[in-house]
């Protein structure tokens, strides 16, 4: 028998095209990549035949789509700045290089680029200006933009790689991206993909090594990258504000990006939510509190008081070493709070003092 394929709605589309983009990960995952890119339909049978793309998944291909449901035709390029790349005349997205970003107004579905060392070094000094003043590129936090290649600018490799996109040039050259570095061609099988991939990471002092190699200098950008370890939670932060300000929620500050909801945090030495992405970011306004998740999109609106116990469980890690802070017991209420909600504020399970586990 043989198998069954749905042609993909337009919102299952925008979805793989933003998530081959951005490189973040698709929730379920299949055999091969989730999403291809090609420039060119010549490759398209090496393809298939290679057993390089997920069964289910789909494969952009310039010009008009086939038979084949998974196959959906696109014109224009994701790697042309100031151009725009279509989808069956329904969506369009905007392509913008990071430099010309911050002086235009992005109207609809934008995607940003960094595709260049010149780029690079202009999205660092926006992450440096934000950890010190708390201050975030208004373009980045805009609700229809959206950052490009997110784990070489510090969301690091987790749920990216060869088995969940690959863009295949017009030579049958093969990265994870339209800015990567080359890591096989589209005769290759996945395994070789893979390993030549794994290679990659595992020789960079920052990955992810392959997604933005080949548009900016490797040992510039690992550099950059290995020194700001907090990276993954400026990415983060983007994302959480730009959720909770299309939800009307506006003059946010995040925490550990200019200071701290409760002061004297700010001279905890190491702390717990610095390294990495976070499983959650701790905003607020003047109003209210909020801990945003954006793995899943999921917000908890919170009082001030709230808050502040919920960013001294963040910020320490436990909530033992939090009560230096804030009351244990009340600590102890928040932890499990969100415990029992399937957000984990601390390193362990929270234990009420006296428990004896």
């Amino acid at each position: 028998m043989s198998e069954q394929h749905t042609a993909p709605s337009l919102a299952r589309i925008r979805e793989h095209l933003m998530a081959w983009t951005t490189g973040t990960p698709l929730p379920d995952r299949g055999t091969g990549a989730a999403t291809v890119l090609l420039d060119d339909p010549a490759h398209l049978d090496a393809l298939l035949r290679g057993g390089l793309a997920d069964p289910q998944g789909v494969i952009f291909v310039p010009g008009a789509g086939t038979g084949d449901p998974r196959i959906v035709g696109y014109d224009g390029s994701p790697a042309e700045p100031g151009g725009e790349l279509s989808v069956n005349d329904e969506f369009y997205l905007q392509i913008q290089d990071y430099a010309a970003a911050a002086f235009m107004v992005l109207v609809g579905p934008t995607l940003v680029t960094v595709g260049n060392t010149d780029d690079f070094r202009y999205f660092l000094a926006d992450a440096d200006r934000a950890r010190s003043t708390g201050g975030f590129p208004e373009f980045a936090i805009a609700g229809p933009v959206r950052l490009a290649n997110l784990p070489g600018l510090g969301a690091g490799p987790a749920g990216d790689g060869p088995d969940r996109r690959l863009h295949v040039d017009a030579d049958g050259a093969v990265s994870t991206s339209v800015a990567g570095v080359r890591i096989g061609t589209v005769g290759d099988g996945p395994a070789a993909l893979r390993d030549a991939w794994l290679r990659r990471n595992d020789a960079s002092d920052a990955p992810c090594a392959v997604c933005l190699d080949g548009a900016v200098d490797e040992t510039e950008r690992a550099g950059a990258v290995a020194a700001r370890p907090w990276l993954g939670r400026y990415l983060a932060a983007i994302a959480s504000l730009r959720t909770l300000n299309a939800n009307g929620v506006a003059d946010l500050r995040v925490s550990g990006f200019g200071g701290r909801l409760l002061a004297p945090l700010e001279g905890v030495d190491d702390p717990a939510d610095q390294p990495g992405t976070p499983a959650a970011v701790l905003l607020w306004t003047a109003e209210s509190g909020y801990l945003h998740l954006p793995a899943t999109n999921r917000s908890f609106a919170l009082s001030l008081a709230a808050a502040r116990l919920a960013e001294a469980l963040l910020v320490c890690g436990s909530v033992d070493a939090a009560a230096a802070f804030a009351d244990h017991g009340k600590l102890l209420q928040v932890a499990t709070f969100f415990a029992d909600a399937g957000v984990r504020l601390v390193a362990a399970e929270p234990v009420a003092a006296g428990d004896g586990r």
